[in-house]
């Protein structure tokens, strides 16, 4: 349960950073709301799930899920573009989380 709660921390802070883009200055509400539910909503998981995932672990597989979504969002809305390293790049980060969880120590 704790990495399913830690992968929907990582799913929340793609949206807070997805919200953080269009807030223009912290001018526009509606993303700034979104931005405040996200971020509040990814940090909480992430607190819960750091009750049974060494904080280590959960932090880096947190940061590593909210990296690669907000690279993927970027490219789906055209902001951003992939290589052929980025891509490989993003697959080691992959990697790297699964091998996180798959090390265990929780």
């Amino acid at each position: 349960m704790a990495w399913l709660l830690l992968v929907l921390a990582g799913l929340f802070e793609v949206g807070f950073t997805t919200c953080l883009r269009y807030t223009d200055g912290m001018r526009n509400l509606g993303w700034n709301a979104g931005f405040l539910v996200c971020a509040v909503l990814s940090f909480g998981l992430l607190e819960h799930a750091a009750k049974t995932i060494p904080l280590g672990t959960a932090y880096a597989v947190w940061v590593g899920i909210g990296a690669i979504g907000t690279v993927l969002v970027g490219v789906a809305t055209g902001a951003e573009t992939l290589t052929v390293v980025r891509v490989a790049l993003l697959v080691g980060l992959v990697l790297c989380i699964v091998g996180l969880k798959l090390a265990g120590g929780d």
